[in-house]
């Protein structure tokens, strides 16, 4: 009996899917019989640290959260905050006839399926139920017909898992100790940031070449129209039959790569133009061919992130929410494919809308097939398109702002794949002439012409080169023959400059990687968005730019994980795993040479073909991890910028030095953090070390005897005292030393040792109110202040802290504090409607620099954004990684207020405010220690690697 013919006779289905947008949606295409809730993602994973770990496991068991010793078994544990989640579902399973796991189909859907099988432990009939689009057809046959757990994509999905656990925590460690604390390694992530740093790297050894040429200008004499032309423009293109040299000519030191073209200089290129002033022009050739442009396959993933860049200006990360919104709203099919097939049904619908939109003159006669290009792409998934067996038009969806915009782009791209080629006329015209000194120059022209637009009245596919020709741009020239004379109206010398290597944007970068066949399509907004929070890399504008602290972190895993960061290497581990999904290679095996070493999969060796398991001895992932005396940490976070200048990257960040520590001469200066590599010349070095910084010893204190250094700090010049080497550091008897941070209005090299310990004596006791409450002056991360007690108030000036009196601070006090805020600044920039909130997004200024706001969720600019600058997808990005970070907040409720007695005795009444007093004193302690023991666990899981 079907799932669906006995629903019609009673009974109760449990529907369990991952997102609460998506289990709204299908409710309503289910109706009774169907209780339908989410899992919210994950609802288990392998441990976060090793408190989660069951105690019944040890040693590297508890560190990885994988029992490496016993086939890699994982540890799985259900996250904390699902808890709650789980417990719902096991309690309406309990109510339930059958279950139906409809999470997303791909190979990360199927392990939460799994996953939910195995916690729930279902007493029921189970059942895989399967969909890419979420239309009311589409869910109930899915109902319908569905099918078994695969467990051979949930073997694929944890060998993955297992991997990279085995990968961050193995290499992570390495950095933390090598290069700084808190950093993280990852299989993709840093393959990913080596192709950023080796850009980098391309443009700081490139060398500019200047090079000429000449632009002509030649007119046919003929009254033109648009569609005949009276001139037409040419570059030269030869002289005496020798090639002029143009930017490709050039290689990225500056020089010519072949000495058979001719390199023109500004001299050279002027005297040539100013000898072909009164030259008599004719047609040399003239060379006509057909021009044909087929369609675009629909989008997959990368496409889509891609064109989504190009047109959009939506960075990855927010293209896929943006994508996920309309899919769990039934706006369009599974957004995370590699395929670029379209199903029967989807045909049908596009053909049908080219007729009634362009005519049948746009339709081919039979449908178009567009074969998978991408190695292992899963085949059985459909393209991204509009959903249903009817498209709607972008007009009929009743969709606004980003995602009006992206299911256009989705809807126009799908339409078009199903529509004639785009035919015209491309043409190629040579003109010559001898000049004055009897030097033959020849010009060359090409023209484009379109006669049938085809799918491109549909859609053009955009370009990641700004530059760049679209593909419907016509270049129309002037019908002529070979033969026709032509006058030179202008003949005028150009010069031009190489230039280096673009740097990758997400839309590039993402093209890198499937290119390269490198991670997998579902990741790559995942990776990009990981390497960006890492400080691995920042934005300027679109472009992707490393950090110094990149540089050191490849340098290292080059140097000495070479094998791990190599391109061929994970891209042979990619089709290891996808042998995996397909059953011809197994799990434990693969994973054993990987981690332990020897043949196929061995970390150091690389994947070998199926079966080749013999030869040399290849080493893991382990050994690799063991030997880390051969690491030189200041050797690989250490270089020559030149003249002697070296940068450093150190545990506070990069820095420049020149000279050796504790001798005369050594100079040292920070590195702005926003500064591009390409962009510390040797010039920009000797200004940074020209201003003060570094250490300044101002002398020693009379009191304590400890010496006093003023100090250039990531947050600004402070004050410090030095502690003797024994002092204790950490534990109860730790010792920390007495800071303060400069006034505005003071200098490194000009702030004295009387200066120092006077801002060190901070906060100074002012006095005490009439009741006996301590008055002090304290300096804040927003100013100077008064505290008494629980109540603060604002000083005018840092001098008042040395110099208000008791009677000051007390009219301070006198007046009534200010409750309500200023009035509300302006916004500095208005940036649109954000994707997932749907709410206004602006940029204010903050107490800690700009931020971008939707009134829910706040995030501050990151290193390389500006106001001027900032693109409102990047907005939404930088809104969607703060929402990431941020668990979603639990609503308490709040127990019913107890009504007091009507009277009381004024003793009684005395009593029970010191009782409460007291108990907000303890109350206000225990909740300074939890934060402090907050602070602490963050800083702890921020040094985790994943």
């Amino acid at each position: 009996m079907s799932p669906t013919s006995e629903t019609a006779h009673g009974g109760r289905r449990l529907v369990i899917v991952e997102s609460p947008a998506k289990a709204k949606t299908i409710k309503g295409y289910l109706g009774p019989g169907y209780v339908v809730e989410a899992s919210v993602g994950h609802i288990r994973d392998l441990p976060s640290g090793a408190a989660e770990v069951p105690e019944k496991y040890t040693g590297e068991v508890r560190r990885l959260g994988v029992d490496v010793e016993h086939d890699f078994q994982p540890i799985y544990v259900v996250n904390a905050d699902k808890k709650a989640q789980v417990k719902k579902l096991k309690d309406l399973l309990a109510e339930s006839d059958e279950l139906f796991l409809a999470t997303d189909e791909d190979r990360e859907g199927e392990a939460i399926a799994w996953h939910l099988q195995e916690v729930l432990k279902p007493k029921v009939p189970v059942h895989r139920m399967v969909f890419h689009e979420i239309t009311k057809d589409a869910i109930q046959a899915a109902v319908a017909n569905p099918r078994e757990l695969n467990k051979r994509m949930v073997d694929a999905q944890e060998t993955r898992r297992i991997l990279d656990r085995l990968y961050g925590y193995e290499v992570s460690p390495v950095l933390w100790k090598k290069v700084m604390r808190g950093l993280s390694a990852g299989r993709v992530q840093s393959v990913a940031t080596r192709l950023v740093v080796e850009r980098e790297r391309e443009r700081i050894a490139f060398r500019s070449a200047e090079y000429w040429d000449l632009t002509g200008t030649f007119s046919t004499g003929r009254a033109g129209d648009p569609s005949d032309p009276s001139s037409l423009t040419a570059r030269l293109a030869a002289v005496d039959g020798k090639r002029v040299a143009q930017g490709r000519d050039f290689g990225a030191d500056g020089r010519l790569k072949s000495e058979a073209v001719l390199h023109l200089d500004e001299e050279k290129a002027h005297a040539l133009a100013a000898s072909l002033a009164d030259t008599r022009f004719t047609v040399r050739s003239v060379e006509s061919k057909p021009y044909r442009r087929s369609p675009y396959a629909p989008f997959r993933t990368t496409t889509l992130q891609q064109e989504a860049s190009r047109k959009l200006g939506f960075g990855a990360k927010a293209t896929m929410q943006v994508a996920q919104k309309l899919y769990e709203n039934g706006f369009i099919t599974y957004m995370r494919t590699d395929s670029t097939v379209l199903s029967d049904t989807a045909v049908a619908a596009a053909r049908a809308q080219v007729t009634q939109l362009y005519g049948a003159d746009y339709l081919p006669e039979k449908p178009r097939v567009y074969a998978g290009k991408v190695k292992n792409a899963q085949e059985a998934h459909e393209a991204i398109r509009p959903s249903g067996d009817r498209f709607r038009t972008p007009a009929e969806t009743g969709l606004s702002g980003d995602q009006f915009r992206l299911y256009e782009l989705i809807w126009k791209r799908t339409v078009a794949s199903q529509m004639k080629d785009a035919t015209g006329n491309s043409v190629t015209v040579k003109i010559g002439g001898t000049s004055a000194d009897g030097r033959d120059a020849e010009f060359s022209a090409s023209g484009k012409t379109i006669t049938f637009h085809g799918f491109m009245k549909a859609y053009v596919e955009g370009a990641d080169d700004p530059n760049a020709e679209l593909d419907d741009r016509e270049r129309r020239l002037p019908q002529v023959a070979e033969g026709d004379a032509l006058a030179a109206e202008e003949i005028t010398a150009d010069g031009h400059a190489t230039k280096p290597p673009a740097r990758y944007t997400e839309a590039t970068l993402v093209k890198e990687l499937e290119e390269r066949e490198i991670g997998r399509p579902s990741t790559y907004a995942s990776i990009i968005g990981t390497i960006l929070d890492r400080g691995y890399v920042f934005k300027k504008g679109t472009a992707l730019v490393p950090s110094f602290l990149s540089f050191a972190v490849v340098n290292l895993l080059e140097k000495h994980f070479g094998r791990l960061v190599d391109y061929d290497f994970t891209a042979r581990m990619e089709d290891d795993l996808d042998r995996i999904a397909r059953g011809e290679a197994q799990s434990v095996p693969w994973l054993k040479r990987f981690y332990f070493g020897e043949g196929e999969g061995a970390a150091t060796g690389g994947a070998a073909d199926a079966g080749n398991g013999d030869g040399d001895h290849l080493g893991g992932l382990k050994e690799l991890v063991t030997d880390l005396g051969a690491i030189d940490a200041r050797e690989i976070s250490s270089f020559p910028v030149g003249d002697g200048i070296v940068l450093r990257v150190g545990r506070y960040g990069a820095y420049v030095e020149r000279g050796e520590r504790e001798q005369e001469g050594y100079q040292k200066a920070d590195v702005p953090e926003d500064l591009a590599p390409d962009e510390l010349t040797v010039a920009y070095a000797e200004e940074l070390l020209a201003k003060p910084s570094g250490d300044f010893e101002l002398g020693t204190d009379p009191v304590s005897g400890h010496q006093i250094v003023a100090k250039a700090g990531r947050y600004g010049p402070y004050v410090t005292e030095i502690l003797p080497e024994d002092t204790p550091k950490t534990g109860k008897n730790a010792v920390k030393p007495r800071t303060a941070s400069l006034f505005k209005d003071m200098a490194l090299d000009t702030v004295t040792l009387e200066q120092a310990l006077q801002l060190m004596s901070l906060p100074r006791v002012v006095g005490a109110d009439a009741e006996g409450v301590e008055i002090t002056a304290q300096n804040g991360r927003y100013g100077p202040y008064l505290k008494k007690g629980t109540d603060s108030r604002s000083l005018t000036s840092e001098d008042q802290l040395f110099s208000i009196t008791l009677e000051e601070a007390l009219a301070i006090y006198a007046q009534p504090k200010q409750r309500g805020r200023a009035a509300a600044k302006p916004p500095l920039k208005e940036l649109g409607t954000d994707p997932v909130s749907e709410k206004p997004v602006v940029v204010k200024d903050g107490r800690f620099g700009p931020y971008v706001t939707d009134g829910e969720t706040n995030a501050t600019l990151r290193t390389g954004d500006s106001v001027e600058t900032i693109t409102p997808e990047r907005g939404y990005e930088l809104l969607a990684e703060k929402r990431a970070k941020t668990p979603a907040k639990k609503t308490a409720k709040k127990a019913p207020a107890k009504k007091a007695p009507a009277k009381k005795a004024t003793a009684t009444k005395t009593a029970a405010k010191k009782t409460t007093t007291a108990k907000k004193t303890a109350a206000k302690k225990t909740t300074t220690a939890a934060k402090k023991t907050t602070a602490a666990a963050k800083k702890t899981a921020a040094a985790k690697p994943e």
